[in-house]
């Protein structure tokens, strides 16, 4: 397929044909120069979207890396052939900032600092996740944008900021907080896991499928009878997210025996 055959068959909106469009022209600027090259942020869904795009584009390499490992914002790096995935350094492309404010800025928020961000001009696509502590947030980002992160990025919410170059090495996530689920479900069907993982009601979670809400790995789906299995990421919107971990075998009664990690 060619380029317009490939986004008219992957790209859902108009928003998702431009990310799409912008990642081939990376890959297309790899084949070309052979030189490694990289896209900007892609939020999971966008992520979601592009990988089943490079397999009809023939598998070319590539990773994913957001600074740290486990990153929910990540960019889409392309290798040359002679490149091998362990020669890249994520410095190439990224960089972080710490922000540290004082312990009564305690009550600054995710939102507060990426207003900030995007007052001073930045977009969404060239900031990736932004880690929040008690008395400072650090923020990966291209390193094109480190700069003006670091000469203008002196305010979030009413806070003055002190703000220092660090490594991606420096970076520290915190733990996820999650709370195991032990249950079983009548069918592996998306509404039924739903129900359990977020302890619904099945019709609620029904109604939370059909109303848009609710994703499978990061794609939207529309289908409350749609197969889950093992490894599969739900989020709900208004819920947050769980993944289904094990699938087990049969209760007494015939159920499916499932265990879930809710995020909280």
């Amino acid at each position: 397929m060619n380029k317009t055959e490939l986004l008219n068959k992957f790209s859902k909106d108009w928003g998702e044909r431009i990310v799409l469009a912008r990642a081939l022209d990376q890959l297309d600027r790899t084949r070309n120069r052979a030189i490694p090259s990289a896209t900007q942020f892609l939020s999971p869904a966008q992520r979601a979207a592009l990988e089943p795009l490079l397999a009809a584009s023939g598998h070319p390499r590539h990773l994913f890396c957001g600074g740290y490992e486990g990153a929910e914002r990540t960019v889409c790096v392309f290798l040359p052939d002679w490149q091998d995935p362990e020669d890249w350094m994520a410095e190439e492309e990224l960089a972080a900032v710490e922000a540290a404010y004082p312990p009564t800025g305690a009550d600054l928020t995710h939102r507060d600092l990426l207003g900030g961000l995007m007052g001073i001009g930045l977009t969404r696509e060239r900031v990736g996740d932004i880690l929040v502590g008690e008395t400072f947030a650090q923020i990966v980002c291209l390193k094109e944008a480190a700069p003006i992160i670091m000469s203008q990025f002196d305010q979030a919410g009413r806070y003055r900021l002190r703000l220092k170059d660090i490594s991606l090495s420096e970076l520290t996530p915190a733990p996820a907080e999650v709370k195991l689920i032990h249950d079983t479900v009548a069918a592996l069907r998306l509404d039924a896991v739903l129900a359990s993982g977020f302890s619904l009601a099945r019709g609620r979670a029904a109604d939370a499928v059909t109303g848009g809400r609710v994703s499978v790995n990061h794609r939207e789906c529309l289908k409350p009878d749609r197969p889950v299995g093992e490894g599969d990421v739900l989020t709900c919107r208004g819920l947050g997210k769980c993944v289904v971990k094990t699938v087990g075998g049969q209760s007494r009664k015939g159920r499916t025996i499932i265990e879930i990690e809710r995020y909280l």
